[in-house]
């Protein structure tokens, strides 16, 4: 049999959590078919067969995709199921709105959060905000998977020897449950949250959407993404498509500094994979600084300008 990834996308580049969900496939030692859909995505589907370890790239473009909606795109991949015994997608909102909806169509459970796969039917997923790790058991004939990219790398970036084949689809539209209205795009020159290699969050304590400035004037200084706690986005200092945590974004990266943090279980299960974890707060009892590789006991507004002022 043959896994299916489900690829997420802008319609020009696809994203680097199909990259690593691709890396996580490959576990599984079987052949790979990619499924992009969209509109005018020509370029992407070349762009996909162009990766190494891809058997085969499955493009379905149509005008009424250039905003795809999980009503739409979950029916088309149900029924595809025959050809394939998994269906991976990352665990990025896109993954967690549409692996669902393909399971149910499926008649089969979805495995979400997967961290490590042991054997085509065996995986690792983390539980009670990830204090405690559970290996489960699918026997569905189709099995489908959201994977936690934070555990997992995208494979190297050498191309193919021969690109993948292409195979474009014609296929009907479903009846559209849903219509497009409007769409708001935030744009920002800092690296997006879930790919940057350096993370500068800021918590409840920075105290207001305005003192916010302090922190991404450091994370500008490090060429770094800036996220915050549920606590920061709860009292509105910044927008929560930044969340880290449980109930926000899961991110790994190689340096995590956290600002005015607490330190908070749900805030924990979102960024205790980073490589190096910072942390800075005026209490030295911070639950924070139990997973702190370098801590540092001083008022943020004192310290973090002055080390802004340094770099």
């Amino acid at each position: 049999m043959k896994t299916l990834i489900i690829a997420e996308h802008n319609q020009h580049d696809l994203k680097a959590d199909t990259l690593v969900t691709l890396g996580a496939a490959q576990q599984l030692g079987q052949p790979i078919d990619v499924f992009i859909a969209g509109h005018d995505i020509g370029q992407l589907g070349q762009d996909a067969a162009s990766v190494g370890g891809i058997d085969q790239v499955l493009t379905w473009d149509h005008e009424a995709l250039a905003m795809s909606f999980s009503e739409t795109l979950a029916p088309v991949i149900a029924n595809l199921r025959s050809q394939y015994s998994h269906i991976l997608l990352a665990s990025s909102s896109f993954g967690k709105d549409l692996a669902p909806r393909i399971a149910a169509l499926c008649g089969v459970n979805a495995v979400s959060d997967v961290i490590d796969i042991i054997s085509a039917n065996q995986y690792k997923r983390p539980i009670y905000a990830g204090n405690a790790i559970a290996t489960v058991q699918n026997n569905a004939a189709c099995q489908v998977l959201t994977i936690r990219t934070s555990a997992f790398s995208a494979p190297s970036h050498e191309p193919a020897a021969s690109p993948a084949h292409i195979q474009a689809l014609s296929i009907e539209l479903p009846d559209m449950s849903v219509r497009f209205v409007e769409q708001t795009l935030s744009e920002s020159s800092r690296p997006e949250l879930n790919s940057a290699d350096i993370i500068v969050s800021g918590g409840r304590a920075v105290g207001s959407e305005a003192n916010f400035s302090l922190i991404y004037d450091f994370a500008d200084k490090l060429g770094a993404a800036v996220g915050a706690s549920r606590a920061a986005v709860d009292a509105g200092y910044i927008g929560n498509d930044l969340q880290v945590g449980q109930t926000g974004k899961v991110v790994a990266p190689s340096v995590y500094i956290a600002i005015g943090i607490s330190g908070a279980i749900q805030h924990l299960a979102g960024m205790k994979d980073s490589k190096v974890i910072v942390a800075i707060n005026n209490d030295p009892e911070a639950p924070i600084f139990s997973v702190a590789d370098y801590g540092l006991v001083a008022d943020l507004f004192e310290a973090v300008p002055a080390m802004t002022a340094h770099l």
